[in-house]
């Protein structure tokens, strides 16, 4: 009973891990919308609101997905192994 319950307490640790590797990609993409809207003003100053207000809604998509990541994170940490642990003590229950 207690190995079953370390595997799945370290499986959900992994995953939570795992899941934050999505994390990675938003920075790196948000990274480089404001390093091309800083071009994209220094090339033509007069349009500085419509890049600026499109690079803000577009940092805000990306930014979703690591939310997304952290909250699924988060779950895996704190929810997932007591549903889990009670799926197993009630199928041994049954079983014994």
């Amino acid at each position: 009973m207690e190995l079953a319950i370390g595997i799945i307490l370290g499986c959900c640790a992994l995953g939570a891990g795992i899941a934050m590797i999505a994390g990675i990609g938003p920075g790196i993409g948000e990274g480089n919308a404001v390093a091309k809207a800083c071009e994209a003003i220094g090339r033509q100053p007069e349009s500085k609101g419509a890049v600026t207000s499109t690079m803000i809604i577009g940092c805000a998509v990306a930014e979703t997905t690591g939310l997304y990541a952290l909250i699924v994170a988060i779950l895996l940490i704190f929810v997932a192994p007591n549903i889990f642990v009670g799926v197993l003590t009630g199928a041994l229950a049954a079983i014994i």
